[in-house]
């Protein structure tokens, strides 16, 4: 049986609406466990002589080496059950995480997110040298996951720029795709890059999606993708913020560096909200997945949650990034999922709860978002707690922290974007 993901669920679950959607929110984590979603979707069959993932199968008799490249918040976990599934098959590889795991005969590196750094610089050297050394007959797996987009950080330049970047960005609430087109044009590895490194080897990239919709390409700004962007797309962003001081390149666009790729999604977004509507089913629930790409404010994902859930829904939930823009340069503690909870509470009606989490476990703090309802308002009023004024502040971890709202499942090694649940009983 997978552990449980909630550390504190008993603590939480004080009214059984709040067990309920504590417990649909359990269903969404255990539907992406990084390892459970290796070994059941990479197989050795035909007595080890091929490979299978998902549909895609491979005779792995023309291979000499088996090599392995991850970077994410999923590599790792991804990395280690690699090495089990294939039975002393790889030879080599290197991941790029934020998290301290071992998957020998595959090196791991610990790297920052969401900000690059020359610590991930470093890092990013050692996939670099071993794409370097790969040959036409080698098979290589890539890991792709969500926080991807940070902790690949090649050449020196993007590395200086791509921190620039996200500063400017953050104050800007521009979308997470446009943030990623520009990173496209910064990078030799990201919009394609490493697969015209890795060429002529084949090349299957293992996608962990954190991007709602489901769109692969986007994932860790689409490493192994075709892009199809362009420099003047990416300037066209920049021009659009006002933001100066970049230096773009263009991304591969010969189709032969993308001949022997082939990318499979293992995990998703989409995947999590249907295991959170099917428990909320058993539970009794009438459940709708509202939509899986919610990158509005506050003020838009709320209301669009509370009126369906309001309608004969009842379990209302939403998948993405919910857009902020910080409007103070000395913010608070907390990240999306606790300010979208901290948002909900004036649109709260007695019975209602209200939950979202971050599917890594890392809501810009060491909780992975919140869970609020009448008694959240009733806590906060006894201690003559203001959530107006802790909301524009940007400081929802303290307010939550203090009605003891918080939700933690500490690093999940997985990445799908956040999770949303408005529940109506």
């Amino acid at each position: 049986m997978p552990r449980i993901a909630i550390q504190n669920l008993a603590e939480l679950a004080r009214t059984p609406a709040r067990a309920a959607a504590l417990k649909i929110a359990e269903a969404g984590l255990q539907a992406i466990n990084t390892e459970q979603a290796v070994r059941s979707s990479v197989s050795l069959g035909n007595g080890g002589a091929t490979l299978k993932v998902k549909d895609l199968e491979l005779d792995l008799a023309p291979f000499k080496a088996i090599h392995v490249v991850g970077f994410g918040k999923a590599s790792c976990e991804a990395a280690g059950a690699l090495v089990e599934v294939l039975q002393g098959r790889i030879t080599d590889g290197v991941v790029i995480d934020v998290k301290d795991i071992k998957c020998e005969p595959v090196s791991a590196f610990v790297g920052t997110h969401p900000e690059p750094s020359e610590q991930n610089l470093a890092a990013t050297e050692h996939i670099v040298n071993l794409a370097k050394g790969i040959a036409v007959d080698d098979l290589v797996l890539v890991i792709v996951s969500g926080g991807g987009s940070s902790l690949l950080c090649w050449p020196a330049s993007e590395c200086a720029q791509g921190k620039k970047l996200y500063d400017d960005f953050l104050r800007t609430g521009a979308g997470i795709e446009e943030l990623n087109t520009v990173r496209k044009h910064l990078s030799a590895l990201k919009g394609g890059g490493l697969a015209k490194l890795l060429y002529p080897a084949t090349v299957v990239g293992l996608v962990f999606c954190d991007v709602p919709g489901d769109h692969l390409e986007a994932v860790a700004s689409g490493p192994t993708f075709k892009d199809e962007s362009t420099v003047a797309d990416a300037q066209a962003i920049l021009d659009k913020y006002h933001m100066e001081g970049f230096a773009l390149t263009e991304t591969p666009k010969d189709d032969r560096f993308f001949e022997k790729v082939h990318n499979v999604l293992l995990v998703s977004n989409g995947q999590a909200l249907r295991a959170m509507a099917e428990e909320a089913e058993r539970q009794g629930y009438q459940a709708s997945v509202v939509s899986e790409e919610i990158y509005a404010g506050p003020e838009v994902a709320i209301p669009l949650l509370k009126a369906a859930a309001g309608e004969s829904v009842r379990a209302a939930l939403g998948g993405g990034e919910v857009r902020l823009v910080v409007s103070t340069n000395q913010p608070g503690l907390g990240g999306r999922c606790s300010h979208l909870a901290l948002s909900a509470l004036p649109l709260l009606g007695p019975h209602d709860v209200f939950l979202a989490l971050a599917s890594d476990g890392v809501d810009n703090s060491d909780s992975a978002g919140a869970i609020v309802d009448a008694s959240t308002k009733a806590s906060a009023a006894a201690q003559g707690l203001d959530a107006g004024s802790y909301g524009r502040r940007f400081d929802s971890y303290s307010f939550l922290k203090k009605t003891d709202d918080l939700l933690f499942t500490g690093p999940t090694g997985a990445n799908v974007s956040d999770l949303m649940l408005w529940l109506s009983p």
